[in-house]
């Protein structure tokens, strides 16, 4: 038998029968906990996808190019913990971390992301607590984004419980910056010079410049063909 199974088999035998059970408590509270944070996650991902055929609709085009899911890993969430200094308990997890679960709305154009953010946040049973605009205002190394925190109603067997989401919302180009830039800023091997830092933040630049060309030509293509229309 390895090593570690032994270690698990005489520390089970020394817990007593109390200590074992509430063991068990916890950690079925915490996998009840995660289970809720999953189905917010795949509720917002629901709603976002309703809103988009809602646009083409109504529009003939669709808003949203794609939508992206993530649920923190239990290292993940104990390491943010640990580096916050919050204690690792149900209650301090639900207080103190807001990214548990996490929805990315990648949008087509700028415009689309305010016109996605409001109208998603005008249903009545989603909660608003926080808002962050790193669009209108970039982030010192170009990061370009959108980002709620919010609440939202999740329905199980035993009722009703409010569940935090976080919601990053960006285009395109937002997108493919972000990623490229975690890729080579944080890649473990990787060391990051000032003059690396500087070239990231101007392909930022050029990505904000990318994004404005676009919705110019976006709106001189619906000006073109709708002439009658004032928007």
């Amino acid at each position: 038998m390895p090593d570690n199974a032994i270690l698990r088999q005489k520390m089970m035998a020394a817990m007593d029968e109390e200590t074992m059970q509430q063991a068990q408590t916890v950690s079925k509270e915490f996998a009840k906990l995660i289970v809720y944070y999953k189905c917010a996650m795949l509720e917002v991902q629901t709603r976002f996808t309703v809103l988009n055929e809602a646009y083409i609709l109504e529009h003939g085009r669709a808003p949203v190019s794609s939508i992206k899911t993530r649920l923190k890993t239990i290292p993940s969430i104990r390491e943010k913990m640990k580096r916050r200094s919050i204690p690792f308990s149900l209650e301090a997890m639900e207080e103190g971390l807001n990214d548990i679960a996490g929805v990315r709305v990648i949008c087509a154009f700028p415009e689309d992301v305010n016109t996605m953010a409001n109208t998603f946040l005008q249903q009545d049973d989603v909660v608003l607590l926080r808002k962050k605009d790193y669009i209108t205002n970039p982030k010192p190394n170009g990061y370009r984004s959108l980002h709620l925190i919010i609440a939202i109603p999740v329905h199980l067997a035993d009722g009703k419980r409010m569940t935090k989401v976080e919601i990053q919302i960006r285009t395109i180009a937002m997108d493919f910056w972000a990623s490229l830039e975690h890729q080579l800023r944080y890649k473990r091997a990787n060391e990051f010079t000032e003059e690396m830092a500087q070239e990231l933040y101007e392909c930022a630049q050029l990505s904000a410049a990318l994004d404005n060309r676009m919705d110019h030509l976006r709106r001189s293509v619906h000006k073109y063909n709708n002439p009658t229309d004032g928007t």
